[in-house]
């Protein structure tokens, strides 16, 4: 029997709200919103099933989501996903059981915030992972960012360039917003990241060099070497990273560009760095033959 959410009044829809508007909910109770197809594939099958789907009549009719209803039917309910719940906050109203809830549009839209989106989302349990003690393979940290869209940028780029793990400093822009999700488009899933660190936390863990980047270094991103593995620094817009920062092996890198630009956006600047480091790393191949 389908399940259904049809009242303004349902202690469920009140606690969703609740949710959605507040950041702070969200992370007491350990959850995140999710919403659209793309997400919400990603999110089934790089972790698992959600703790709760949402559906709108009419989306239930749409091919996509259609058969994404189809594999989150068949998706088992894994040790992972178990075991977070089990550290998270109880929901109000949530019910037992593993079908979508189907929910009325007006009511949805109570909840979306995607311009003219299809009518599905769900609220999972915001992936926890413990900090390493050993920090020896690739990974991004991001010192103060506060842009949501550079920050969902970054982490594709991260996911795209095979850097699997992202650290984010204490005032970093919480990566599972639902603006960060939204430009992040299911990147999240694939990635390791750690958020609140402190660089002297970072620091007792490192086992890698450092590379941060700086307009006038005398090293440009094409000259250095960087089939290394490395920890990349990135810092806030506008301001940069502290350029007295300690760190075991630093190295100063610069990215050439014309000189009337003052400066390049810093997801752009990852974006170069990280594809730079991929294409060095890359084998080289025999030479074509003439």
């Amino acid at each position: 029997m389908t399940r259904r959410l049809s009242s303004r009044d349902n202690p469920l829809l009140r606690q969703l709200v609740r949710i959605v508007e507040s950041s702070r909910e969200r992370r007491q109770l350990g959850v995140s919103f999710i919403e659209g197809v793309h997400l919400c594939a990603a999110y089934l099958a790089r972790v698992g099933r959600p703790r709760l789907a949402l559906v709108t009549p009419d989306a239930r009719m749409h091919p996509e989501v259609m058969a994404l209803l189809g594999v989150l039917a068949r998706a088992p309910v894994g040790a992972p996903q178990a075991a977070a719940r089990e550290a998270t906050a109880p929901i109000e109203g949530l019910p037992a059981g593993t079908a979508p809830v189907e929910i009325t549009a007006p009511l949805f839209a109570l909840l979306s915030q995607v311009e003219k989106g299809i009518g599905v989302a769900f609220l999972i349990d915001t992936p926890r992972t413990a900090l390493p003690e050993r920090l020896d393979a690739d990974g991004v940290y991001l010192d103060g960012l506060q842009d949501p869209g550079n920050v969902g940028t970054i982490l594709r780029s991260c996911a795209a360039a095979g850097v699997g793990r992202v650290l984010t400093a204490p005032g970093t822009v919480w990566c599972w917003s639902p603006k960060v999700l939204r430009a992040g488009m299911g990147a999240h899933f694939g990635l390791t990241i750690h958020e609140s660190v402190s660089w002297p936390e970072v620091l007792a863990r490192l086992c890698l060099p450092v590379r941060a980047t700086a307009p006038r270094a005398a090293l440009s991103v094409w000259q250095a070497d960087l089939r290394p593995p490395a920890l990349w620094v990135f810092g806030q817009e506008g301001q940069g990273i502290d350029l007295e920062r300690d760190a075991p092996a630093l190295s100063w890198i610069g990215i050439p560009q014309e000189p009337a630009v003052e400066s390049l956006n810093v997801a752009a600047a990852v974006a170069v760095c990280l594809f730079e480091q991929r294409r060095q790393r890359q084998p080289v191949g025999p030479t074509p033959a003439a």
